[in-house]
């Protein structure tokens, strides 16, 4: 350990924000990175703690305590606060195929169950994480390091978000012959068009892609398998094939006036934007604008707050975010103790910038929508909500909502965006393969493994967990990875 006592001496810092009216004025990262001998100082904050709950990614009280990737999180900030950095990437790379996505996208599991957030602020962990993987980057620490000898085995894997690129690192390393197959016109999957440019630009993306494609991964856009390309094929093909198609069936909101014009799904709204950004620079108009109108978003997640803030960058006149729950606590109750997550109340960029252009925070909390409201034309004009009470049933210990009577509103709306969540994988395709879905329609498979019921089938990431965080779909392939392999070879050698 670098520096006994770097959590008493120095102060936690952070990148510093531009300001919410200045970068709603294009869609680029908005973060001023630390200089790098000041991030150095930041990782001597790591106080080599007994227990590293940082890297544990451990459940406790219903939530994920620490990394699920059990990054190993006080070796390389110590190795940062040494200036050793190629070491530094070194360690980190060993448990994360992406970090360069996780530093920018994660919420940072191991930051909560930081040892020095117990009674103080804990070590910035993420922003360490950035500044080692851009750093190897520049220095030509993260170059193309293809396979030295190739296995002759051959897999092909369905989807291209983190799950689908995690399996195809992790096999290509290990010798296999990989092709992934994207329906979409790009590489990336909700990594592309699921987060916002400002969240995290496309080029850090095609970055990582270029590498893996220099490395030896074959990757197939426009490719929409279980439809144009028949299941039946990629099984003669390969060895094995690995089903990463995330959770892509959006929940929708079942109420009065849901065929009115001007109510989209958050993910076609986003992926609409980011697309016709990447295409053209909005040039060709191909996009959900909401640009002088008013616009309600159902759903208080991540999702719901990057449409919040694609909206405002577009020019809104107002944006509501409805959320259905409670308002979290701004601290920790006392029965939600370190290192549990903290279940408090997050102002996340998206809502901070509605406050800075519209005075007041965009999110309505204990609320539903009873109504869309239609004009003659049948267009949307506004959204009926009503507030919501929720009580604890004694038996169940469930929480129940219940409306309040008279408590209904009416919001002018001429645009709504449902980010209500997903509810599982695509039918078309499980049916094209023939496997097994749980009650969730999740792919099926025994418990804590990753093959399915079909012969040579694996599956990875949110069609096999469920709507879930970048981190988890990547610990999802790197395992997955590992159950192709043995099946492959009898055995395996590849990290977790």
């Amino acid at each position: 350990m670098g520096k006994p006592t770097g959590f008493m001496d120095y102060k936690r810092e952070v990148s510093r924000d531009v300001p919410p009216k200045e970068r709603i004025k294009n869609f680029k990262e908005f973060h001023e990175r630390l200089p790098r001998e000041r991030q150095q100082m930041q990782g001597a904050r790591c106080m080599e703690c007994g227990v590293p709950f940082c890297q544990s990614g451990m459940t406790i009280g219903g939530m994920t305590s620490g990394c699920p990737l059990h990054n190993l999180v006080p070796e390389w900030n110590d190795l940062v606060y040494m200036g050793n950095w190629k070491q530094a990437y070194n360690r980190l790379v060993k448990t994360n195929s992406f970090p360069e996505f996780t530093a920018r996208v994660c919420p940072a599991l191991c930051e909560a169950a930081c040892t020095c957030g117990l009674v103080g602020e804990p070590v910035s962990t993420r922003e360490n994480e950035y500044a080692i993987i851009e750093y190897a980057y520049e220095q030509g620490y993260a170059a193309p390091r293809p396979p030295k000898v190739r296995t002759g085995k051959k897999v092909a894997v369905v989807g291209s978000g983190p799950s689908g690129l995690a399996v195809a690192d992790q096999l290509n390393k290990r010798g296999h012959s990989v092709t992934v197959y994207e329906r979409s016109d790009r590489i990336g999957g909700l990594l592309m068009y699921g987060i916002p440019n400002m969240k995290l630009e496309k080029q850090i993306v095609d970055r990582k892609v270029r590498v893996m494609e220099a490395e030896g991964v074959r990757f197939v856009t426009d490719a929409d398998v279980g439809k144009g390309i028949k299941a039946d094929k990629l099984l003669k093909e390969y060895d094995r094939v690995v089903l990463a198609c995330g959770a892509s069936n959006p929940r929708d909101i079942h109420v009065p006036g849901r065929d009115a014009k001007g109510i989209y799904f958050a993910v076609d709204f986003l992926k609409a934007n980011t697309k016709s950004l990447l295409d053209s620079d909005f040039a060709d108009g191909q996009f959900i604008s909401t640009k002088d109108k008013n616009v309600v978003i159902i759903g208080g997640g991540d999702t719901g707050n990057d449409c919040v803030g694609t909206s405002v960058r577009q020019g809104c006149k107002s944006v509501t975010q409805i959320e259905m729950m409670p308002k979290a606590p701004d601290k920790r109750a006392e029965n939600n103790p370190w290192p549990e997550w903290p279940k408090v109340c997050k102002t996340d960029y998206g809502q901070e910038e509605a406050i800075a252009v519209f005075g007041h925070d965009p999110r309505i909390y204990e609320s539903t929508v009873k109504e869309f409201v239609k004009d003659k034309n049948g267009n949307l004009k506004a959204v009926k909500t009503v507030k919501l009470s929720w009580e604890k049933d004694l038996e169940s210990g469930k929480m129940n909502q219940t409306e309040i009577p008279g408590s209904e509103q009416t919001l002018p709306a001429e645009i709504v965006l449902i980010a209500a969540g997903f509810l599982g994988s695509q039918k078309y395709v499980t049916d094209a393969f023939q496997v097994k879905t749980n009650q969730r329609t999740n792919v099926d498979t025994a418990p804590g493994q990753y093959e399915t019921s079909a012969k040579n089938v694996f599956t990875a990431g949110d069609m096999h967990r469920g709507q879930s965080l970048v981190v988890w779909a990547i610990r999802e392939g790197r395992e997955a990875a590992r159950a192709v392999d043995e099946s492959l070879m009898g055995y395996t050698n590849l990290m977790r």
